[in-house]
């Protein structure tokens, strides 16, 4: 695998590791509240749900890093149409700018990785 492509992995995965703080660890705080434009209300009566998510990012960035180490292409790819597909619902469902911050990274490490040779990095 080239490494553009590697790295463009390693960014998609960092951004998910932080999605994960953001949401498990910060979302009922006042950085949270900004970052997603929340009450005080608000974000305490999403907390569940958002640390809930924030457990999704962490497993979608720990499948991503797995895939790297292992050398396992198919795992990579795998686990970026996850992160392209849930982008995009996200975009279509929460909030459009979601496909700018969650999918098109993604979308372009995969783009990336499928210009590569097949099978193992």
């Amino acid at each position: 695998m080239q490494v553009s492509a590697k790295i463009a992995v390693l960014v998609v995965a960092a951004l998910h590791v932080g999605f994960l703080i953001l949401e498990m660890f910060l979302w009922d705080h006042p950085i949270g509240r900004e970052v997603f434009s929340m009450t005080a209300v608000q974000s305490a009566e999403t907390a569940v749900l958002a640390s809930n998510q924030g457990l999704y990012n962490g497993f979608l960035a720990a499948g991503l890093l797995w895939g790297l180490v292992a050398g396992k292409r198919d795992i990579t790819v795998f686990m970026l149409l996850c992160v392209v597909i849930a982008g995009i619902f996200g975009g279509v469902t929460a909030n459009p700018s979601i496909v700018f911050i969650q999918a098109l990274p993604a979308a372009v490490a995969l783009i990336l990785i499928l210009q590569g040779r097949k099978g193992n990095y």
